[in-house]
């Protein structure tokens, strides 16, 4: 499907924002992620300080991350019906709620010196399940909130405002941890996920998309026969599926591949995971400004073969100091990547059956990850992380050039 944009408008990065409810969703995800990626650098730390070796670390990462697979691989075909039938405000308010209190469970248990890797998982999964009704929501609204041809900027800036707290927020994190412990990031997080409640609050309603009554499971079907008999993103999905798996799962094992296998302190960790983020922030931005552009394909193959290629590299750096540089390519390229995949699924699906196709994004994206990391883990619990990582990377980028040579249609994006 083509969407070339009138051809007097002036593309802009944050043409988007000029949309008041867009606005308010915007700043609010702004707040709330400097929480999520400060919690998310507090809860790898205390992982791999519980672990001590490298090996048993990045299985006790990967346990972490089927802990938060499970409910969203269970929950997210439902949480797309919900997205297409239900108001979107409603679902976002509840959803923004319960992982609010996930967060302050986490906190008080820190502060108390209870908190296990059992309650973890446990809290974990609690919050994995709010995320997965979240994610299809809030993906499917956007381009609600704005004009069609501003969708792919607006997608792009979605990936920003995930993305530009990490800029700040693991850095900070290493710092509370060294002043206060892992609770305070938790803390943090409790208070700046209502932001998002805050912003949802003052928006207009939103009706739900599909006004026709079905069963849930003819939905759910409905849904998944759409993106596997769709001539293109069958094969974006497919090559979705393959990266979660094998290449994004990099993301939860930076904590074993620091502190375990560099011998990194809080600090450290920090800053790596810093990296990624000002890397992601960097993709996201190449998202916002490409994506209104056509031939989309060209940055799905380009970010795909960056972040897998920065993966396998990872597997053969030995010092902090190198590994940075690459942990921030390999950002760059994964929020591209990503980007570029919803872009894809939110233009070419139809309105009425959006949520349900996000869903299925979402499910990959939150729920796969998570299970590969427990894949690629067990994997380094033999083998060692850098020859994980290294084998993981080159699987994905025979795959990825694979698809681009031998599908044709999908360079025609």
């Amino acid at each position: 499907m083509s969407e070339r944009p009138p051809a007097r408008r002036t593309l802009s990065i944050l043409a988007s924002l000029r949309f008041r409810d867009f606005r308010l969703l915007w700043i609010g995800l702004l707040i709330s992620n400097l929480g999520t990626w400060m919690q998310f650098t507090a809860m790898g730390y205390y992982v791999a300080q519980l672990a001590v070796t490298p090996h048993r670390a990045a299985l006790y990462l990967g346990i972490l991350g089927a802990s938060r697979a499970l409910p969203v691989l269970l929950l997210s075909p439902i949480a797309g019906v919900v997205a297409d039938m239900v108001p979107r405000r409603r679902v976002l308010m509840l959803a923004n709620g319960a992982m609010a209190l996930a967060a302050l469970a986490l906190a008080l248990l820190a502060s108390f010196h209870s908190l296990s890797l059992l309650w973890l998982a446990i809290i974990s999964v609690g919050n994995s399940a709010a995320q997965s009704f979240d994610s299809p929501t809030r993906q499917s609204w956007v381009p609600m909130l704005v004009d069609r041809a501003y969708v792919g900027n607006a997608i792009g800036l979605n990936s920003v405002a995930f993305n530009a707290p990490a800029v700040i927020g693991p850095a900070i994190a290493g710092i509370l941890i060294v002043w206060v412990g892992v609770a305070g990031s938790f803390y943090v997080n409790a208070f700046a996920t209502l932001a998002v409640v805050v912003a949802v609050a003052m928006m207009a309603p939103s009706p739900p998309s599909q006004r026709r009554h079905e069963s849930m499971l003819t939905s759910i079907r409905f849904g998944v026969a759409f993106l596997v008999r769709h001539k293109i993103l069958r094969w974006i999905v497919g090559s979705f599926v393959l990266t979660a798996i094998f290449v994004r799962p990099y993301s939860q094992l930076i904590p074993a591949y620091i502190v375990n296998t560099l011998h990194g302190g809080a600090q450290q960790l920090g800053w790596a995971v810093a990296a990624v983020g000002i890397g992601g922030f960097g993709g996201a931005l190449l998202t916002a400004h490409f994506a209104q552009f056509e031939r989309r394909s060209m940055l799905w193959l380009v970010s795909a073969l960056g972040m897998s290629a920065g993966v396998l590299v990872l597997g053969t750096v030995w010092s902090i100091p190198l590994a940075i540089p690459v942990l921030f390519a390999i950002g760059v390229g994964t929020l591209a990547y990503l980007g570029a995949c919803n872009t894809m699924i939110q233009v070419l699906a139809p309105d009425q059956v959006r949520g349900r196709a996000i869903s299925v994004y979402t499910m990959i994206a939150m729920g796969v990850v998570p299970g590969g990391s427990l894949v690629v883990g067990a994997v380094a619990s033999i083998v060692g992380l850098h020859i994980a990582f290294a084998m993981a990377g080159g699987i994905c980028i025979v795959a990825i050039l694979a698809v681009w040579i031998f599908v044709p249609i999908v360079r025609s994006i």
